[in-house]
């Protein structure tokens, strides 16, 4: 459960760190995974076409030199 203490009445502040919460524990993207159905197949090619993503960046990140 995700909690935020408002803080001196302070909404707009304690509102903008609920956000940074709900989003760095990734909440939003797990729900977004299982309102439907996605076949196994399709999860498997989505997964391997992020590592792909990820090495690419990586990759490139390293390879940047000054």
């Amino acid at each position: 459960m995700i909690e935020v203490k408002v803080k001196k009445n302070n909404i707009e502040k304690a509102l903008r760190e609920f956000k940074r919460k709900v989003k760095d524990s990734k909440l939003l993207l797990e729900l977004s995974e299982k309102s439907y159905y996605t076949k196994p197949s399709v999860k498997r090619r989505r997964k391997k076409l992020r590592s792909k993503l990820r090495m690419r960046q990586n990759t490139e990140k390293n390879n940047i030199s000054y």
